[in-house]
């Protein structure tokens, strides 16, 4: 008689062959995977690495560009105050101290100067105007355009581009021709091209500037064009050519119609050294921006020819009644103002108010 196999008998083998099964499969998975895993995790570590140079290598260059571009704005910005004809402003009675030290009677003299203008006129900072021979020229036009002044009445009645063909063929004045540009010191056939070239410089970039509504945007046009030494000096010698012109015109009111002009081209005339318009061309226009610069009669024409008050704080003459004076003295209530100070009545600089 057999005997039976108990139930559970068997269950231990055939456990340990399924914890077999279970490990072989388990063994040969990691098997496979385990290679596959460290091309992976290689290729990986790989890429890591790659990118960690192509980072630092990108971080380098993000540092020099950053370097190259602070250093070159840098340079613009001092090449720009530099070259810029009109600085910006800087507080008043700071510049008197640093300009007039010392004890000494001028010195002490100046600086009261400075202080009325300070406490009394509310001239609070200055813009100090480069020193040469167009400076006053430079310190009325820049203030004409940051503030927007319009063209004067007279300019827009006519073409200031014809000025120099009216004065050479309408009013046969051929000795236009002699005409000297300032610093450049040029005479010769080819002076009428180069004035109409300075009367477009003029009427373009005034007609410009004072288009601009926005002050912010109005004063970076002119110290961008105030930065421009060739576009500058056109500008000038434009001015100084209506001055001739305005001078033509009265000179032969007087001499052929009789007409009453303006006082002060009776004084102007009335001078030995400018008694014709020739004459104040050779005498007096031809060097200025060269030699000398506008004289107290100039302004005047100046101010007449601009439609513009300009009054100048003379601080040479503190404490006398040519102290403040306005060029021209007889003007009409809606003429702009614009303001100068001068130590010396040879270079200006422009007063700012605050109140």
């Amino acid at each position: 008689m057999s005997l039976g196999k108990a139930p559970g008998d068997e269950a231990p083998g055939r456990s340990f062959t399924g914890k077999y099964e279970v490990w072989s499969w388990a063994t040969a998975t990691k098997q496979l995977v385990c290679p596959v895993w460290q091309k992976v995790k290689a290729k990986l570590l790989q890429s890591m690495s790659f990118l960690v140079v192509v980072f630092g290598y990108c971080r380098r260059l993000y540092c020099f560009l950053a370097q190259l571009v602070k250093r070159w704005s840098n340079y613009l910005q001092r090449k720009l105050r530099r070259n810029l004809s009109v600085l910006t402003e800087v507080d008043l009675l700071g510049y008197s101290a640093r300009e007039w030290k010392g004890e000494t009677k001028q010195a002490k003299h100046m600086r009261e100067a400075y202080e009325e203008l300070f406490w009394s006129c509310h001239i609070k900072y200055l813009r100090q105007v480069r020193k040469d021979n167009y400076c006053v020229l430079r310190a009325v036009l820049f203030q004409v355009f940051s503030q927007g002044i319009p063209f004067p009445s007279w300019m827009k009645e006519r073409d200031i581009l014809k000025l120099p063909e009216k004065l050479l063929y309408s009013q046969g004045c051929n000795w236009i021709q002699q005409y000297s540009f300032g610093p450049e010191r040029y005479t010769g056939p080819n002076a009428f091209g180069k004035l109409r070239k300075c009367m477009e410089a003029l009427k373009a970039n005034w007609a410009e500037i004072s288009a601009t509504k926005d002050s912010e945007e109005r004063g970076n046009l002119c110290n961008t064009l105030f930065s421009d030494e060739s576009k500058e000096h056109k500008l000038y010698e434009a001015v100084k050519f209506m001055m001739l012109y305005e001078v033509v015109e009265a000179y032969e009111r007087i001499k052929n119609r009789g007409e009453s002009v303006h006082n002060l081209f009776r004084v102007l005339l009335a001078r030995e050294s400018s008694s014709d318009p020739l004459s104040f061309m050779m005498n007096h226009l031809n060097s200025i921006g060269d030699s000398t610069w506008l004289d107290q009669v100039e302004l005047f024409l100046l101010g007449y020819l601009l439609e513009v008050k300009i009054r100048v704080y003379r601080l040479h003459r503190f404490n006398t009644e040519e102290f403040q004076v306005n060029y021209p003295d007889e003007y009409r209530r809606e003429w702009n103002e614009i303001s100068l100070l001068t130590e010396d009545d040879c270079y200006y600089h422009i007063p700012l108010y605050r109140t």
